[in-house]
């Protein structure tokens, strides 16, 4: 009895070890892609994803990395499967959001941060970025307004507040706020 315990606990104490170990090498890809090393971080995520394929956190940093190199449908499709695998994960889907914003997707950004909002309702970074969507589209359709009827003192007074309130930006993509590359938890 006292043996098979003993084994238990080596196993116990090898498998921390292990998670560790790949905890560390997750905290080496984050210190990379925050240092601005880009490609070294890809490649790092990359090489410890070919044996970690769920690792979410890894999933979640390589999307990052992909859209801070401008690659951004690769990121869209990496956080794209790790919403549906991870779907109770809120933060790919705020960052498919910016992703979508940046390409003047905003229904499809509004669409990814109402579910981030579903995925955890207490997120305040989704719902600030749903409501930079909302006054984008605002903005937008009040633009539509005015090159109907440029005359109209209401839309022109309705546009400019929003571009105030969006620091100038009513006529380009909204800047939604990503979430950091610690954020995701799995």
């Amino acid at each position: 009895m006292a043996l098979s315990r003993f084994l238990a606990a080596v196993i116990a104490g090898v498998m921390l070890v292990g998670l560790a170990a790949q905890a560390d090498e997750i905290q080496d890809i984050n210190l990379q892609f925050r240092k601005g090393e880009l490609a070294a971080a890809l490649d790092h995520a990359n090489r410890y994803l070919a044996g970690n394929p769920k690792d979410a956190r890894a999933r979640f940093l390589k999307g990052l990395i992909l859209g801070d190199l401008g690659k951004t449908n690769a990121a869209i499709d990496v956080l794209k499967a790790l919403t549906e695998d991870y779907p109770e994960l809120p933060e790919p889907y705020n960052n498919l959001a910016v992703l979508y914003a940046s390409q003047g997707r905003y229904d499809a950004a509004r669409n990814a941060l109402e579910m981030a909002v579903r995925a955890h309702p207490d997120y305040a970074t989704a719902h600030e970025n749903l409501g930079d969507i909302y006054a984008k589209m605002a903005a937008i359709e009040y633009g539509k307004v005015l090159a109907l009827d440029s005359g109209n003192q209401t839309a022109q007074i309705r546009l400019k507040l929003i571009s105030t309130m969006l620091g100038g930006q009513a006529a380009r993509p909204a800047a939604a706020k990503p979430a950091s590359g610690a954020a995701a938890g799995k």
